[in-house]
């Protein structure tokens, strides 16, 4: 038995999740807060055949999550922060986030082949429209078709070359978590952030709980870690200020520079921001650099929408 308090985390059940929600626990745990985890099916885990944005995009990996939080079921949510909506009007109201734990290598992976020797017009699989918009922009020859399903499933479609696929592409973060290697003559690179602009919140952990919850919100202060904080804020606040309509390829990827001390809650954040057509003929990108990480993220959206010409590129939020 145990007086220690308990922290209930819910977690969607694929392994790279599973894998998240148990680092979490583990770093609660060596702080002495107790933690348990809670599999919740999300609906983009149940609907692999089906595109994301047909579904609802990048919510469709956490609202099942939240929901148990929202209802008790569990204290906290561990989610990848590349799957949290950032727009105001997408938010849960009576949740927060509490903590930014760590953050993996936010890079993409091209697994398959490298950019060199990807052949003219070789196929790549994917099933992010910003990784496919910027691909198709650097290399118009390329051919793309998407890909879903779990890291694992789509690891395998590159080793095996299913479906004319020579190469796929997924984030850095998820194979290093899971230990992936690749097999012997398969062909792997790691791309430059600024030639492939990762997702926001790329490789980044979030955890989220009930505002009213002061117990755990407490235990959660504990692991979060301000330098990641300050990153994926300006990158979440980019996003957000695109607003809950937005459809257009995005991302975005702040650094930190080394002046703000210690503790990582202070200093110059960078962000550099794009967003594309849907064909990738045109990709937009503008970088800008000051203290308040949500205030440089504003400034890069609205530099891209109203003085780059994004806001006719397609569909864009209401802000």
């Amino acid at each position: 038995m145990t007086d220690r308090p308990v922290v209930r985390l819910a977690t969607r059940g694929s392994p790279l999740a599973l894998w998240q929600a148990r680092r979490v626990a583990r770093l609660l745990e060596a702080l002495g807060v107790e933690a348990s985890l809670i599999t919740v099916e999300t609906e983009g885990d149940r609907r692999t055949d089906t595109s994301l944005q047909s579904i609802g995009g990048q919510g469709v990996f956490v609202k099942e999550v939240q929901a148990a939080v929202v209802r008790g079921e569990a204290d906290a949510a561990v989610h990848s922060a590349k799957d949290l909506p950032a727009a105001s009007e997408l938010q849960v109201p009576g949740l927060v986030l509490a903590a930014f734990p760590e953050r993996a290598d936010p890079r993409d992976l091209l697994v398959g082949a490298t950019l060199e020797t990807l052949g003219t017009g070789a196929r790549v699989a994917t099933g992010s429209a910003r990784r496919r918009v910027q691909l198709a922009n650097l290399r118009p020859d390329l051919l793309f078709t998407d890909l879903r399903g779990n890291l694992a499933t789509r690891l395998a479609v590159a080793v095996a070359g299913a479906r004319d696929v020579t190469a796929v592409v997924v984030a850095a973060a998820g194979v290093e978590r899971l230990g992936w290697s690749p097999p012997d003559g398969v062909e792997t690179e790691i791309l430059d952030p600024m030639v492939m602009i990762p997702q926001v919140g790329q490789g980044a952990l979030a955890v989220e709980c009930r505002v009213d919850d002061e117990r755990t919100r407490a235990a959660l202060t504990l692991i979060d870690d301000g330098s990641v904080r300050r990153a994926v804020s300006a990158e979440r606040a980019y996003l957000g200020e695109l607003g809950g309509g937005c459809t257009l390829p995005v991302g975005a990827y702040a650094t930190l520079a080394d002046d703000g001390g210690r503790d990582g809650n202070g200093g110059t954040v960078t962000l550099t921001g794009i967003m594309g057509s849907d064909d990738g003929r045109v990709v937009l990108r503008h970088t800008a650099s000051g203290d308040d990480p949500e205030k440089i993220g504003r400034a890069v959206a609205r530099y891209l929408l109203d003085e780059a010409g994004g806001s006719s590129l397609g569909t864009v939020g209401d802000r």
